[in-house]
């Protein structure tokens, strides 16, 4: 749970009031490779931190899957629309390593928001670069060419290519293994 307080004070700060009374709401959970933390069509009930492991975001579209994000060691894990508006969502998250999270469900965390104010202050941070994260992707796909996203990837997530196999790199940048496989060739 240290690398959660470690993050949790990146973000911001929180009393240890605060502090005691998440650690008491959150439940460890440990997830095997390739099972699923969140599939289409269920309510997403818990925000998760995720301690060890990588996942993926993706959707189906036609019977293909499209991966849309990655999850790595630190970061903040939910279906963020299914979590906030408490509709079923539209994606799956996938587990692509043996995983370890802290969770914390959609009723607790809004109950320790009526009693601690920097934990609600922490969680709008957390939501507001969730959206920049997703909003800078967009930008991406729109007006960079495949190779700069490829090379803006392992700019950013240079270790991305060790841990995920490069069908899910391709889906993620939105072009095909073949063509990742072209701008690889080219790219030292």
């Amino acid at each position: 749970m240290n690398a959660l307080f470690n993050c949790i004070s990146h973000y911001h700060p929180i009393s240890s009031r605060a502090w005691e009374a998440l650690s008491k709401a959150l439940t460890r959970v440990e997830i095997s490779r390739n099972s699923f933390l969140v599939q289409e069509g269920m309510v997403c009930n818990n925000l998760y931190f995720l301690e060890q492991g990588c996942l993926r975001g993706y959707y189906n579209l036609d019977g293909k899957e499209i991966t849309y994000w990655f999850g790595f060691e630190n970061n903040f894990i939910t279906s963020f629309y299914s979590f906030i508006s408490r509709k079923p969502g539209v994606e799956n998250i996938q587990m692509l390593e043996d995983s370890t999270l802290w969770g914390i469900s959609f009723e607790a965390l809004n109950q320790l928001f009526d009693y601690h104010s920097d934990l609600e202050r922490l969680v709008r941070i957390i939501n507001e670069q969730y959206y920049i994260r997703l909003e800078e992707r967009f930008m991406g796909m729109q007006f960079k060419t495949a190779r700069e996203r490829y090379e803006q990837l392992l700019e950013t997530s240079p270790h991305i290519l060790q841990r995920i196999s490069l069908g899910q790199i391709a889906s993620y940048l939105g072009i095909s293994q073949e063509t990742l496989s072209r701008i690889r060739s080219h790219v030292v």
